[in-house]
């Protein structure tokens, strides 16, 4: 039996809330994110597992500042003086579309250090490749295109669309690999690629190209017995209940709100030839919290926002998004301070403004809030609120005009 810990899609370098640590120089949003890290690879040591896959997307980019290398190289470090074969695959955030540059951790590949293995291009792995773990790894970095279309003659390029050329070679390796498995080992397909039938996260938003999307029978072959997936952010098993699992860990914190609803972890599996359990693992990320409030009324409209957040303990440490729509005109009477000044406890505080240009405010069809003094707002007002004695309106009309014109000349 073979304990692996899978995991992928670290995107370490995202700082795309919160501010800076004094302490450590960092983003304080990356540090959640190292956070994660820590986590992982403290479960590696503590668990002693005897391999670990990350499947790819180390960073935002491929080309990340040297700071994020040092953080991430310190954790990876760990793993090799803990004498855990670990392989790294690099992701489509890791290559460059051009064959010559280096991709984004190459300098593993480099210095090669002890128990460290980078795959980089298509590689079975054997047991001596892993430092004498008893497994066999079929390895598929991400895919370029630029790079199948650099290897394919002109007669094979005129044969068929991108798409079918590259699932017909990697179709060909992967039964060619196949064929010189060892039958009693047990073998872990690990990919950094999109399969069809999944289901996506938001990191549309954050993907450099366009995908290569692989027919799920392609993984799911009985001659697996773990698949180890990378790319979509989102937790997910595509052969659920038989075998081989074919396993998306998700990515190991929320990139963002479009992510609000996925817990993110990575997998702890045993894996027997022709059995697999596992079990996904959940992180301690940071909250996520989003609100939506439509305004239509020019009465109360701060109090209406504010009562469209929870009690600002709530808040605090999270990561806060409030969406306030409303007609154009109310723009002058929403006071941003006063609601800034209610959320800043939370770790990051995000509040969209969404005028509707073109709409009226409920007053009817001929008022509109930016031709109407207070004191006719006022008086329609009153009569939305059902006062029907004209004297009572007439009343609380003067005792209004009394206050707006001595809030004028204070």
């Amino acid at each position: 039996m073979v304990k692996l810990l899978h995991f992928a899609d670290a995107h370490i370098d995202m700082a795309n809330f919160g501010q800076h640590d004094p302490a450590t120089g960092l983003p304080q949003r990356v540090m959640d994110f190292l956070k994660s890290l820590d986590c992982i690879v403290d479960t590696a040591i503590s668990e002693k597992v005897d391999l670990v896959i990350f499947a790819g997307d180390t960073y935002r980019d491929r080309s990340p500042a040297p700071t994020f290398q040092r953080e991430w190289g310190k954790r990876i470090m760990r793993l090799s003086r803990a004498k855990i074969p670990t392989v790294l695959l690099t992701g489509n955030h890791d290559v460059s579309p051009s064959a010559q540059r280096a991709h984004a951790i190459q300098e593993f590949d480099t210095l090669s250090p002890d128990y460290i293995h980078v795959v980089s291009q298509l590689k079975l792995l054997k047991p001596p490749d892993i430092d004498g773990v008893p497994v066999q790894i079929l390895a598929v970095p991400w895919i370029t295109r630029a790079a199948i279309s650099a290897s394919l003659t002109e007669e094979a390029a005129g044969s068929g669309n991108l798409e079918e050329l590259i699932e017909k070679a990697l179709n060909n390796w992967l039964n060619k690999s196949i064929a010189e498995l060892d039958p009693s080992l047990p073998t872990i397909l690990t990919a950094h690629a999109s399969i069809a039938g999944a289901k996506l996260g938001n990191e549309q938003t954050i993907k450099i190209g366009r995908d290569v999307v692989l027919p799920p029978g392609l993984v799911a072959n009985p001659a697996f017995d773990y698949v180890a997936l990378g790319h979509i952010h989102r937790f997910q098993d595509l052969n659920q209940g038989s075998h081989p699992p074919v396993i998306y860990p998700g990515s190991i914190e929320r990139v963002d709100f479009g992510e609000i609803n996925e817990g993110k972890g990575f997998i702890i599996a045993e894996i027997e030839k022709g059995h697999t359990s596992y079990r996904w693992q959940a992180l301690p990320i940071r909250t996520f919290l989003d609100f939506w409030v439509e305004l239509d009324d020019v009465l109360g409209v701060n109090e209406k926002i504010l009562a469209a957040l929870p009690d600002s303990e709530e808040l605090k440490d999270a990561i806060v998004r409030l969406t306030v729509v409303y007609p154009k005109d109310f723009e002058t009477l929403i006071d941003e301070s006063r609601i800034h000044h209610y959320a800043e406890g939370a770790f990051s505080f995000q509040f969209v403004k969404r005028p509707a240009f073109e709409a009226r405010t409920r007053l009817g069809d001929s008022i509109t809030v930016s031709s109407s003094t207070p004191a006719e707002l006022l008086e329609i007002y009153w009569k939305r609120q059902h006062i029907e004695d004209p004297a009572e309106r007439d009343r609380l009309q003067q005792l209004a005009e009394e206050l707006i014109n001595q809030s004028r000349f204070s």
